[in-house]
């Protein structure tokens, strides 16, 4: 066909040129951003997900960074705590010389009483300036904040994690479903046997008193009375862990002999080690299984009263908001996702689980962390630090009374001339164990958050930002080599096009040579 108004081979070399043309620009942009895709029109598919990957990865990316944030608040927070573990330590070796008081002249156990002041006096000052990019780490402002705490029947609450999902405040209930017990041996004093003796010892006997601290033998006499017995029982409960009480307060009710402490570590053991005299009515009784004493303190008659010479006591049993607490003493603790509390009851209310339960509320407080990509509660972590001040750790029953550290210091009742002239530091020793327990088990808390909380989702975030990244890239990155070698055919269609689209244009000139 010889035509020259259409060009039909001219026009199909454009096509052709301007399609080998728009693959080497694509060619050209891949190579240049190392993207295959660069916008939507290159994969639309490939491109929602890429930036669906894209978002999770730079989520995950500040998940990482939360996680080591709050390792350095922790490892921060721990190193604080060893300086107080230390100065509580150093406070212990000072109690104890000063305890000596048949080498230690008044001057000394004062020098020592200076130091131990001081180092109170610095535990405090640790708990106040402990800070991190000024957040106050031992002050108490990463506690939770209470309301409602009745102190007749919960003396100290520490509440260790508690989540706030849909929820301003957390409604707390405790309720005791098993009292806690002392180990307790009882002994008659009806003695109508032999009149005009209730509430005496019939025949001298020597008695072995074992108990958590050690061992005694107590000789007694004949028609020594039990007032006298429970003195004597009484002034050595120190070094045996067993006290005694007359039964209702009434010798001829009986005598009770009973572990000084509460728990299933508190025990009482009495035994005779003489041959008994026939009819002497030194027999000792405890309740079967250890059933609850009874309200009125009197024994005999109990169907559950059998004839023994060790009890062992019993930890407090509560339910705390529906879940079973694990009780030491007359402690209850939880430890669940959405909860964590440890609490000291009283005895009064450890004691009778007939009372009604004791409410209280979290009204807020403690530490969030966000450890995870997407903002749930399923990723995100609740802990609450307490205060270590001296006036806020070893809060320990004395007497009934809840005393602290700062009871340590001069001029205070657990102060070291105070133990001295009473020639007691148990209650010294207690509050100062109990310290050193505290700032022990908050240092051990903080490292298992680090340890298997955070190290561990770091790990896991570390590993799925990677296997992410990996799989973003294998959906939006450009393969060089296979784009290199497309960018060839390319450029090689392009030149060719070029010289056919010059041959189509020169094929219409030939038509001249028809008109001669």
């Amino acid at each position: 066909m010889t035509r020259i108004n259409t060009n039909v081979s001219s026009m199909i070399a454009q096509q052709r040129l301007n399609r080998s043309g728009n693959d080497l620009q694509v060619r050209l942009e891949r190579l240049s951003t190392g993207l295959r895709i660069n916008r939507g029109k290159d994969d639309p598919a490939g491109l929602i997900i890429s930036e669906r990957l894209g978002s999770d990865i730079n989520n995950i990316e500040q998940a990482i960074k939360n996680g080591e944030r709050a390792s350095a608040v922790i490892s921060t927070t721990e190193g604080a705590l060893t300086e107080i573990t230390d100065l509580l330590n150093s406070i212990k070796s000072l109690a104890v010389e000063a305890a000596n008081t048949g080498a230690l002249s008044a001057e000394e156990r004062e020098a020592n009483q200076l130091q131990i002041d001081s180092a109170i006096q610095s535990i405090t000052r640790i708990s106040n300036t402990a800070t991190f990019g000024g957040l106050k780490l031992l002050d108490g402002s990463l506690d939770y904040t209470t309301s409602g705490i009745t102190g007749t029947e919960i003396s100290n609450a520490n509440i260790t994690g508690a989540s706030f999902v849909n929820a301003s405040s957390i409604n707390v209930d405790v309720d005791v479903i098993s009292s806690a017990q002392k180990g307790a041996l009882y002994l008659s004093g009806d003695n109508s046997g032999v009149p005009g003796t209730n509430g005496e010892i019939l025949s001298s006997t020597t008695i072995q008193i074992r108990g958590p601290e050690g061992v005694r033998e107590i000789v007694l006499t004949s028609g020594q009375t039990f007032a006298s017995v429970v003195d004597l029982v009484n002034s050595q409960t120190e070094l045996t862990g067993v006290e005694a009480a007359l039964v209702n307060g009434n010798a001829a009710s009986g005598l009770v002999f009973r572990s000084a402490d509460y728990g299933s570590g508190a025990f009482v053991s009495v035994e005779r080690l003489d041959a008994p005299d026939t009819g002497d009515n030194f027999n000792l009784f405890k309740l079967d299984g250890n059933a609850p004493v009874p309200a009125n303190g009197v024994p005999w008659g109990d169907p559950a009263l059998v004839a023994g010479n060790r009890d062992d006591g019993a930890d407090v049993s509560a339910l705390i908001n529906g879940i079973l607490a694990t009780g030491d003493g007359l402690e209850v603790s939880i430890n669940s996702p959405s909860l964590g509390m440890e609490l000291l009851l009283s005895e009064s209310f450890a004691t009778d689980p007939s009372a009604a339960a004791s409410t209280f509320d979290i009204t807020g407080g403690g530490s969030l962390f966000q450890l995870g990509p997407d903002i749930t509660p399923l990723q995100q972590t609740n802990i609450g630090v307490h205060s270590t001040s001296a006036e806020s750790l070893g809060g320990t029953l004395v007497d009934g009374d809840l005393q602290f550290l700062s009871s340590l210091a001069k001029g205070k009742d657990n102060s070291l001339d105070s133990a001295a002239d009473r020639r007691d530091f148990s209650a010294l020793e207690d509050i100062l164990n109990t310290a050193i327990d505290e700032v022990s088990i908050l240092r051990g808390r903080l490292g298992a958050f680090e340890r298997n909380v955070l190290d561990t989702s770091k790990r896991s975030l570390q590993t799925t930002f990677e296997n992410l990244t990996a799989s973003r890239s294998i959906i939006r990155d450009a393969d060089f080599a296979k784009e290199s070698s497309a960018l060839t055919r390319a450029q090689i269609l392009q030149s060719a096009g070029t010289s056919v689209l010059a041959l189509a244009n020169q094929q219409s000139q030939q038509v001249l040579q028809l008109l001669g």
